[in-house]
């Protein structure tokens, strides 16, 4: 990518960014849990097991899960499994129905991008479930995971780039899940934990997206990494940065007076 290029992204990401949390009561945080897609040898598409909606002005958070719908239905945990279908689909018909009464929101998510893990997974599970999603309009979603890389650079942080941002920021982790405890807890059919999960995950993205739009997040991203080298890069963060570049300019007249004052 051309520093030219790279600078536009980063400053498009920055004023989306800036507009989201003018409107933060029109902001919506998703994330969800499912079977691992990875251990899938069927071709099946993974089933989803709980969904967080969390409004980003006022926390509150809306969720869907199967052993919530199990409890309604007066199903036993034990026989979840064998009612998976029913249920899930019960699960993404109110979750369909949320969607909307929020069509006029933002959903700001995380790599929710394709079949695999994202808004179609979820849309695609639906139909196979004999249900008819509502769409959410490509220009009502927000990738913070994309987004970070737009502002900082490709090496802001290390893969995992999640897990790898809570600790940084020392944000409170308590009751997540990585993918691989995920998968065993739907193994072993911790449907109850793997909620917790997908709730603190929620927390922490809207934590994230905060510090972000503050400006305090912290990451490992170095100058370079952020603006790249060359002519235009510098003219932008004179721009941006103008009285940290006035105080070093300053600073160095000072400094030349100096050393001449010496030789006078």
């Amino acid at each position: 990518m051309t520093p030219l290029r790279r600078i536009k992204k980063r400053n498009s990401a920055i004023k989306r960014i800036a507009d989201l949390d003018q409107r933060s009561d029109a902001c919506v945080i998703i994330h969800y849990s499912c079977e691992s897609f990875y251990d899938k040898t069927d071709g099946k598409t993974p089933r989803v097991t709980s969904i967080a909606v969390r409004n980003f002005a006022s926390g509150q958070t809306d969720s869907f899960s199967i052993h919530k719908i199990a409890e309604q239905q007066k199903v036993d945990f034990s026989n979840i499994e064998s009612n998976y279908d029913t249920l899930e689909k019960e699960m993404l018909a109110e979750f369909y129905a949320h969607v909307a009464k929020t069509k006029h929101c933002t959903w700001i998510h995380w790599n929710m991008r394709d079949i695999n893990y994202g808004f179609p997974a979820i849309e695609h599970r639906f139909k196979v479930l004999g249900g008819i999603p509502v769409e959410i309009p490509e220009e009502r979603k927000f990738d913070l995971a994309r987004a970070l890389i737009d502002v900082f650079g490709v090496k802001y942080i290390s893969h995992p780039r999640f897990e790898n941002l809570i600790n940084l920021n020392k944000m409170t982790a308590r009751d997540f899940l990585v993918g691989k405890a995920e998968a065993e807890a739907f193994i072993s059919k911790e449907f109850v934990k793997l909620h917790q999960s997908t709730l603190r995950k929620a927390d922490i993205m809207a934590n994230i997206f905060e510090r972000l739009s503050d400006g305090s997040l912290k990451t490992n991203a170095k100058w370079k990494d952020i603006y790249g080298l060359s002519v235009e890069s510098v003219v932008t963060y004179i721009k941006q940065h103008w009285i940290i570049s006035l105080i070093g300019i300053i600073s160095t007249a000072v400094g030349l007076v100096a050393k001449l004052a010496g030789f006078i």
